[in-house]
């Protein structure tokens, strides 16, 4: 599985230690930006780039998720959450991306680097990575629910 990982100024510090345990864990991954700290920039330029290479990605059928950061993780989330075959879910706590991954196969994560410290991000992290979709019944009628009002049919 290969990580796309990018963060506005709010952000930068914690992607920045996320980077140092994921090559400590050996976990594939690609920095989006941003790449220097910058006080003025703005998150939606580096949720957009890493959404479009996730839903790039899943549209090869690879198997990719992204990490995006800023400080309430609401405004890189809404970005992330425009993109055809993206599923971005708020990370909030370990139980709740427990149950995002299982039940709604997020593909993307949302940190709100004002409200998580860097040890429960890597716990909510973790969580992510290993937590495959259930497939049950009902959760693939729903997310077949959602194509459909993301196609406008």
């Amino acid at each position: 599985m290969k990580i796309y990982i990018g963060a506005d100024h709010k952000g930068f510090k914690l992607k920045d230690e996320l980077k140092i345990w994921f090559i400590e864990n050996k976990i594939d991954r690609e920095d989006m930006g941003a790449f220097e700290y910058d006080p003025e920039d703005d998150y939606p330029i580096y949720a957009e780039k890493v959404a479009k290479r996730v839903a790039e990605d899943l549209g090869k059928n690879l198997d990719v998720r992204g990490i995006v950061l800023c400080g309430s993780g609401v405004g890189v989330d809404i970005v992330a959450n425009k993109f055809k075959h993206i599923r971005s879910g708020l990370a909030l706590n370990v139980k709740q991306v427990l149950e995002a991954r299982k039940d709604d196969d997020i593909n993307i994560l949302a940190i709100p680097s004002d409200f998580v410290s860097e040890e429960k991000v890597k716990e909510i992290v973790k969580i992510f990575l290993k937590t495959p979709f259930s497939k049950e019944e009902k959760k693939i009628r729903r997310l077949k629910e959602i194509d459909e009002i993301e196609h406008g049919l």
